[in-house]
């Protein structure tokens, strides 16, 4: 198949699903976690759950980089802009996610903070060289996908010797948050997660390539199956994922074969390892503080570090009460069983980050009708 279209032909979506009913085993439940909200809004889209059998459940997973930014980030970036008067620029599905004090980035900038929403690293970069009597500050989020544009605007600012550019690093690592929940399967405040295999992320994996998997696959003999945003790679994951587990493998199989290899983008790689280092901890919402889990700048381009920069020291804050993001990113609860969800939380309202963000479990099903699933 070339064409995206092919990628969505119901016929054949058809066809994939008698293929995983005849080969479910009736005796058996199968639990399988989707960890990328793309996969997350296809599968809502496309009403992938609706042509799967009754004993086949996807689990929405944590892969959405803005739900999964804790609050205290967030008012790191607001009182950058209040308190210290920089323009910080961020991604647009930032701009709206709910922070303390009732305010958000889009809130603050209505309190006269100078706050923008750029398309990329590059804009941020172009801003600070144009105005350079602004003190400019890229507010970087996202997983290994948008880590690499976010040292090359750290490099570009260095050979071109900006005084007033810098970054507030919250990238974080695919893999430790799977390992966080392979080891913590059982959540006191929430519940339990039955998994039985995971379909891996696609952009993410076009970066680190399928190798990094594999540690799951034989250190808790979890199958994954790396998988493309349509509707056909999904099913198609799913389909080999019950294979897996009806022959009682565990295994990292790759069904985006089209952008994805085992070794991923070695040139991206050696990009983020030259800016970036790890963390030795860093607060995700809903795992709690994961350990090595996230990057930092290096202390060689701490020039370009705003939380060196600036005084802004991350304090954590507990999430809204009435809220079940924190359960909804582990996988133990969906967005139908939040109280306040189609209700109080819309996407025009949004209590929770996970009704936030284009990539959100709760924006998926309220967008595409999953909301009537309560009744």
């Amino acid at each position: 198949m070339k064409y995206i279209d092919e990628f969505r032909d119901g016929e054949v979506a058809q066809r994939i699903a008698v293929a995983i009913a005849r080969e479910v085993k009736r005796d058996r439940r199968y639990h399988f976690m989707e960890f990328c909200g793309g996969h997350t809004h296809a599968i809502s889209r496309y009403g992938v759950t609706d042509l799967l059998p009754e004993n086949v459940r996807m689990i929405h997973g944590p892969g959405c980089p803005v739900c999964v930014l804790p609050i205290g980030r967030v008012d790191q970036a607001i009182r950058l802009a209040l308190e210290h008067g920089v323009t910080l620029c961020t991604y647009g599905d930032c701009l709206r996610v709910p922070a303390s004090d009732h305010l958000s980035l889009l809130k603050a900038k209505a309190r006269g903070g100078d706050i923008r929403m750029v398309y990329s690293t590059s804009d941020a970069v172009a801003l600070a060289q144009k105005h350079p009597e602004k003190q400019v500050v890229f507010f970087a989020i996202g997983f290994e996908t948008t880590t690499p544009p976010t040292a090359v605007a750290i490099k570009q600012a260095k050979t071109l010797g900006l005084k007033n550019f810098s970054v507030l690093c919250c990238h974080v690592l695919t893999p430790s948050a799977i390992s966080s929940i392979l080891e913590s399967p059982e959540v006191r405040q929430y519940g339990t997660v039955p998994l039985d295999g995971f379909i891996g992320p696609a952009h993410v994996s076009t970066i680190i390539g399928s190798r990094p998997y594999e540690f799951f696959a034989e250190e808790y003999r979890k199958p994954v199956v790396i998988a493309g945003f349509e509707p056909l790679d999904v099913m198609q994951a799913v389909r080999m994922l019950v294979r897996q587990v009806n022959e009682g493998r565990a295994e990292v199989e790759n069904e985006f074969t089209r952008a994805v290899t085992r070794d991923g983008n070695l040139k991206a790689q050696a990009l983020v390892a030259e800016v970036f280092e790890l963390r030795k901890s860093f607060e995700w919402r809903g795992l709690n503080v994961v350990p090595y889990s996230a990057l930092k700048i290096r202390e060689e381009l701490a020039e370009f570090d705003a939380e060196v920069r600036f005084p802004v020291e991350y304090q954590p804050v507990p999430d809204h009460k009435a809220c079940e993001c924190g359960a909804i990113l582990r996988g133990v609860k969906r967005p139908q069983d939040c109280k306040i969800f189609g209700t109080v939380c819309t996407p025009e309202n949004p209590v929770g980050s996970c009704m936030v963000s284009s990539e959100g479990a709760c924006a998926a099903h309220y967008t595409y009708g999953r909301y009537k699933d309560i009744a």
